[in-house]
């Protein structure tokens, strides 16, 4: 399988397994996951044909790591940014002192005005590390990086969750808890 098309595959299975499964003919559990079979017959009956060693090829090679395969192997699902009602069941978690959001100057306005939401998804994505939250941002235009008070806003009770790929999951994230950039 070339780059282009494990590319092309896995933008494909992010829309499935975050967004729309009907695209595929298939139904998500209420936790998001999928059987692979399942998954394969419907890629396949919408003209979209993997087989299973592609299918862990892209689930193994991608730098985000967006998918999970259960631990019996049987069944498969997108590990966060699902704008479809599931719940992933990740256990609340204690976040650093500072997380990092990735956004473009486009943003910025209204992200100084209300802060950031979670819009149609399920939570705000936040990194760890600022390259991480530049390679997001980049995606989508100049990166500009945002620095979150974590601590601050779980020392007030906001619940933060780490999901299986490493990012950060909160519900909101007020301006007040944004240090913006300079420029």
């Amino acid at each position: 399988m070339t780059d282009a098309e494990r590319t092309h595959l896995s933008k494909f299975l992010g829309l499935v397994l975050r967004h729309q499964p009907e695209v595929a003919r298939i139904a998500l559990d209420a936790e998001g996951w999928v059987g692979i079979e399942a998954l394969l017959d419907g890629c396949a009956a919408v003209g979209k044909s993997l087989t299973r060693t592609q299918l862990e090829e892209i689930v193994a090679t991608s730098p985000k790591r967006r998918f999970a395969i259960s631990a019996d192997g049987l069944r498969i699902r997108a590990s966060q940014g699902h704008s479809v009602d599931v719940e992933l069941g990740y256990a609340p978690a204690v976040p650093p002192d500072t997380l990092f959001h990735g956004t473009v100057p486009a943003a910025l306005a209204a992200i100084r005005a209300d802060g950031l939401s979670k819009m149609q998804r399920h939570h705000v994505h936040l990194s760890a590390d600022e390259p991480t939250a530049r390679t997001v941002a980049a995606r989508r235009g100049k990166p500009i990086i945002l620095r979150i008070a974590a601590a601050t806003l779980h020392a007030e009770g906001r619940v933060f969750y780490l999901s299986a790929n490493g990012v950060w999951l909160v519900d909101a994230v007020p301006a007040r808890c944004i240090t913006f950039p300079d420029a």
